[in-house]
C-alpha cells in the first residue's frame, strides 16, 4: 500500500512541477495575461478581451525576463511575471518571422530608451510616459518597422461599460481624450503577424 501511495504523490509533484516549469521562449516574444491591477477589468471590457497586461521578453545573462511597463518601465523575472497575472494564466505570442540576432540587439537598444520611464494612466501616445502595448509596440516599430495590432482611437472602444465609464471618470473627469491613438493588447493578441509559442 505505501509504494502505491508513494508513487501518487511523487506523481502529484512531478505533474505539480510540470506546470510551474517556466515556457520556452525566446527574445523578442510577447507575452499576455489578465494583472490583477486595479484596471484590468476595465481594460477587458473596454477591448473585449481576456487579456489586459502585456511585456517583451529579453533574455539577461542567461535568464528571460518581460520587459514592461509597470511603475516604472524595468525588466520582471518570467517566471515572477507569470505569477503576478490571474490565475497564473499566460500566452506567448511571436512573430512568424521571428527577429534574428541584430534585431533583438536593436529591440534591447530601444528597450534602453525606455527603460525607467513613468507608467501611462492617461495612455497617451507620447514617450513622456508609457503604457504596456504601447511599449511593445513603439519597440517593434522602432526597431524593426514592424507595426503589430491596429492602432486605434480611444472611442473606438466599449466605453459604456459601467466598469470603463468609471475608470475613465477617475482618470480624465469630463474630459476624455476621444481621439487619442491607443494600441490595446487585444489588438497586437490578435495580431495576423504573429503565433501562439506557448500558454500556460
Amino acid at each position: 500500500m505505501m509504494p502505491a501511495l508513494v508513487l501518487a504523490a511523487l506523481l502529484t509533484l512531478s505533474a505539480a512541477c510540470a506546470r510551474a516549469a517556466p515556457p520556452p521562449v525566446r527574445d523578442g516574444d510577447l507575452i499576455f495575461h489578465a494583472s490583477r491591477s486595479a484596471q484590468s477589468l476595465a481594460i477587458q471590457r473596454a477591448t473585449g478581451s481576456r487579456y489586459s497586461h502585456m511585456g517583451v521578453v529579453l533574455h539577461r545573462d542567461g535568464r528571460p525576463y518581460v520587459f514592461e511597463a509597470v511603475e516604472p518601465v524595468r525588466y520582471t523575472p518570467l517566471a515572477d511575471w507569470i505569477a503576478r497575472g490571474q490565475g497564473g494564466h499566460y500566452v506567448v505570442k511571436r512573430l512568424r518571422a521571428p527577429p534574428d540576432a541584430k534585431q533583438v540587439q536593436r529591440l534591447r537598444a530601444q528597450a534602453e530608451l525606455l527603460r525607467g520611464k513613468h507608467y501611462d494612466l492617461g495612455f497617451g501616445w507620447s514617450d513622456e510616459r508609457i503604457y504596456c502595448s504601447e511599449l511593445a509596440y513603439k519597440l517593434y516599430d522602432r526597431a524593426m518597422g514592424v507595426r503589430i495590432g491596429r492602432l486605434q482611437r480611444l472611442r473606438e472602444f466599449d466605453l459604456d461599460d459601467p466598469a470603463v465609464k468609471a475608470k475613465l471618470r477617475e482618470r480624465y473627469g469630463a474630459r476624455v481624450p476621444l481621439d487619442e491613438p491607443v494600441i490595446s493588447p487585444a489588438a497586437m493578441f490578435d495580431s495576423p503577424l504573429l503565433e501562439t509559442a506557448a500558454s500556460g
